[in-house]
């Protein structure tokens, strides 16, 4: 990997020296099918990219990482391939003022999800391709100058196997005797090319404004044909496009709309234009809940949102990744709330979105949404929830501070003033100042450059002091005063809203509300002076800024004996948010939060935010409780989770969401004797539909458990013999509670590059059981001798699902603290992409120890 880096500076000095005028790419794809060894598997790529050079006679070099380059020529001239080309670039000397680079390289199949994947379909046999290539792996596919501040135009041709069909970016012009030809696309970055082959399903529609007309497009594997919705797909892509058409007031500028949904994808998608990619695990296979379908829909036009925010306008370097991802993450809610029928999504962003935010924010690898990225290893590790979403957080609140109207305003101009060019913060502050009439750069200095999140805390004082506490809406007395404190490194600016709520007829329904600008450390909440006694404060009500949010005692006691009774499901959501918060940070005892559940989360009406509840419960069980009360704790969820399962409407969603959920805490022997008996057909509950998902998902902890055994997983693999059985198998297969399986396990991942990125991801995923803590502890001390050899041999993507997949994390204790320490003060020098990640997993360690003595003294 370090040999592939591409520093910022590198980039700077190159795009001073070149500009380009356009790319052509020729593929052949046809040694893709046949016989083989996969892993040397390579196909030709020959590229001609003409460009002009600012300095003649100057030298600059051109990327690509290719196993090898049969001829260069440049200008006419031929290099010599075995001094020009060192594995990842070109040296190029002696440019002249307009020049025409020729590269012909045999390049790699990928089976890690980085530039051209390849993937053989376990079923069928049948053969798929496609190319991810952000931040900078579009140079493992042809010859390019890999930043993306060099824009270009593209032509792509591609040889095809026969019976295949391809797509790319531009619309297809041709094909004939397998070889396809692509209009050329309007210039964008290398990083944003695409191409899609194989035997896909494909499915058509027409998108029609007026005049204008775009052709829709929809792929996925023959597999799994029977199970996709392509038509609930086109009708979000419909809906989206006629929003943003609105919106920015900028016709869609990339011709057609196909959307791939592909195997083994390591993202959830990637925006390039007219062609979008997805991971195929957005087509289900079996039922799921709407919160689901609400997340295909998010993530649909959270890509079509970069069409403008990101391809169309591009930032020049990774430092401003979030022009184009916090904009997008945040008009894919924004768009999706009022343009679709998932109305409620504010709740699931403040509920989930947010959470990513709050975790990545307080790590000790923090950094201002606007980041300071060196090279390419900064920027891959820079796709993180301060980028994504802290950053759609912050613009959320710009728009309450902006105007709605100026914001929207601000983007067209924005558009209309760089389209097809590159911007910096800088530019994008300007259209706003424009349209707003504010002075965004105090706003800007508070919120995008700096760090760290701040706490809002409502203190109270009442006129009469009556007691308080549960229902202490009745208690009377009013409030004297209401001050908001704010904690943290530096105080921001917060437009905030402050709602009072009372208990009537047995709801906890807001009386009372004020919208303030909360700044420093105390701000007085004058409009509510006066008001009477409330049983809970919100502080954040309506999620309008970024912040933690703690509560007055009063309030804290409202909510423990009265959370589920909060009307508005937003506000219950940001209650549930913020007691999390508070477990996370050691100031709530992980039984109690666990409690909470038992008690309310059966109430909860939002399917997202009870999935979410759901996997906080357990991280606060297998992380944050004492070790001496997980067993309690454990079988206190199980037995709430079959009680709701039992009591759920027959065939629902909340039905659906309590099984997988009983099954991932279950490890008593009834409970997995039940699990046994729903897969057997002996035991049934009224309305649960066991299919095939769902058989997977009880099948992996009777594996866990020893209680399914190897024979067992292949007799599943037998009942669902796809790439998805296929990759629940291995998972099963690892999670098994034998050392030999974990050996196994271990060197697979570790030892062997043998396996594809998803298999990776499944092995990793199974290794690790909670309830196998002393069985993997001996892999804590491998993983520390191991990861810098991995980092430097395997790709960043793999890379990072090592050593953060396989860090010991179930060793919580101070001595895998002080092993963590010991290998980070010896690699003081190392790779800083690879000590970020340790150090963000030390961090969690940290974390998962405070809130374990803040349990135990409970």
């Amino acid at each position: 990997m370090p040999g592939e880096n591409l520093s910022r500076d590198e980039a700077r000095e190159r795009a001073a020296l070149l500009s380009v005028d356009g790319y052509d790419v020729a593929l052949d794809l046809r040694s893709a099918v046949g016989e083989g060894e996969e892993r040397e598997r390579t196909f030709r790529s020959v590229t001609t990219i003409r460009f002009r050079c600012a300095t003649p006679g100057a030298g600059s070099f051109a990327d690509l990482v290719a196993p090898s380059v049969t001829s260069v020529t440049l200008n006419g001239r031929e290099l010599d391939p075995a001094t020009a080309f060192d594995g990842a670039r070109i040296a190029l000397d002696g440019l002249a003022e307009e020049n025409v680079l020729v590269v012909d390289a045999q390049c790699a199949y990928s089976r890690t999800g980085e530039g051209l994947h390849r993937f053989v379909d376990p079923e069928d046999g049948e053969v798929y391709l496609y190319t991810q290539y952000e931040p900078a792996d579009a140079r493992r596919v042809f010859a390019n100058f890999e930043q993306p501040d060099l824009k270009a135009p593209y032509r792509f041709e591609v040889t095809a196997p026969e019976g295949w069909t391809v797509w790319s970016n531009g619309a297809e012009e041709s094909r004939e005797a397998g070889v396809w030809r692509f209009a050329e696309t309007r210039p964008i970055s290398t990083y944003i090319t695409c191409v899609v082959a194989g035997p896909y399903h494909h499915v058509t529609d027409v998108y029609r404004r007026g005049d204008l007309e775009i052709p829709l497009g929809a792929m996925c594997r023959k597999g799994l044909a029977r199970h996709f919705d392509a038509e609930d797909v086109f009708l979000v892509t419909k809906q989206g496009l006629d929003f943003f058409h609105d919106a920015f007031d900028y016709p869609y500028p990339f011709g057609k709309y196909d959307q791939a949904f592909v195997p083994e994808y390591n993202l959830g998608a990637m925006e390039n234009p007219g062609m979008v990619t997805f991971r195929e695990e957005y087509i289900y296979r079996g039922k799921v809940t709407r919160a689901a379908y609400e997340r295909r829909a998010n993530v649909i036009l959270h890509e079509m949102a970069h069409m403008w925010f990101g391809d169309l306008v591009t930032m020049k370097w990774w430092d401003d990744l979030w022009l184009k991802e916090s904009f997008a993450d945040f008009m894919g809610t924004f768009s999706m709330v009022e343009a679709t029928r998932f109305t409620n999504g504010w709740t699931t962003f403040a509920n989930n979105r947010k959470a990513w935010a709050y975790r990545a924010d307080q790590l000790p690898s923090t950094h201002p949404i606007t980041a300071d990225i060196r090279d390419l290893e900064d920027a891959k590790l820079n796709f993180d929830g301060i980028t994504y979403a802290k950053g759609a957080a912050v613009l959320k609140q710009l728009v309450a501070y902006a105007g709605r109207e100026a914001f929207l305003e601000g983007s067209r101009r924005y558009f209309k003033r760089h389209a097809y060019g590159n911007t910096t913060l800088g530019d994008l502050l300007a259209v706003l100042e424009e349209t707003s009439g504010r002075d965004l750069k105090a706003w800007s200095r508070s919120w995008l450059e700096t760090s760290g999140v701040n706490a809002l805390t409502p203190v109270l004082t009442y006129d009469e002091e009556t007691g308080g506490g549960a229902g202490a809406g009745t208690a009377g007395g009013r409030i004297a005063e209401l001050v908001v404190e704010q904690d943290g490194a530096e105080p921001r600016p917060h437009r905030a809203a402050v709602g009072l709520y009372r208990l009537e007829d047995g709801r906890l329904v807001r009386y009372a509300r004020a919208e303030v600008d909360v700044t420093g450390r105390r701000t007085a909440v004058t409009e509510l002076a006066g008001a009477e006694r409330p049983a809970l404060v919100l502080v954040n009500d309506e999620d309008l800024t970024y912040c933690k949010v703690r509560f007055d005692e009063g309030s804290l006691a409202t909510l423990r004996a009265h959370l589920g009774d909060v009307d508005d499901p937003l506000a219950r959501a940001l209650c549930w948010s913020a007691l999390w918060n508070m477990t996370r940070d050691a100031l709530m005892p992980a039984r109690d939060f666990v409690a909470l559940v038992l008690d309310f989360a059966g109430r909860e009406t939002d399917i997202g935010v009870l999935q979410m509840l759901h996997a906080w419960a357990r991280t606060a069980l297998v992380h944050y409780a004492a070790p001496a009360w997980r067993a309690t704790g454990g079988r206190l969820l199980a037995e709430g989770a079959l009680r709701e399962l039992r009591q759920a409407e027959p065939g629902s969603e909340h039905q659906l969401t309590w099984a997988r959920f009983f099954a991932s805490v279950a490890s008593a022997d009834a409970d997995l004797a039940f699990l046994e008996g729903l897969l057997a057909g002996t035991e049934k509950v009224d309305g649960l539909d066991v299919d095939q998902e769902l058989r997977w998902a009880f099948l992996e902890p009777l594996a866990a458990h020893g209680r399914a055994d190897e024979a067992a997983v292949a007799a599943e693999l037998a009942r669902d013999d796809t790439a998805s059985g296929k990759r629940h198998q291995v998972r099963c297969l690892a999670a098994r509670p034998s050392a030999a399986v974990k050996a196994q396990a271990w060197a697979q991942v570790v030892e062997s590059d043998r396996l594809s990125n998803a298999l990776v991801e499944a092995v990793i995923s199974g290794f690790a059981q909670p309830s196998q803590r002393e069985l993997v502890a001996p892999y804590a001390e491998k993983y520390f001798a191991a990861i810098e050899r991995v980092w430097a041999e395997r790709s960043i993507q793999i890379g990072m699902d090592v050593v953060r997949g396989l860090f010991p994390s179930l060793q919580d204790d101070p001595a895998t603290l002080a092993a963590t320490d010991a290998w980070l003060a010896a690699h003081e020098d190392g790779a800083p992409a690879l000590r970020r990640l340790v150090l963000e997993a030390r961090d969690d360690l940290a974390r998962a120890l405070r809130a374990q003595e803040c349990d135990a003294a409970a």
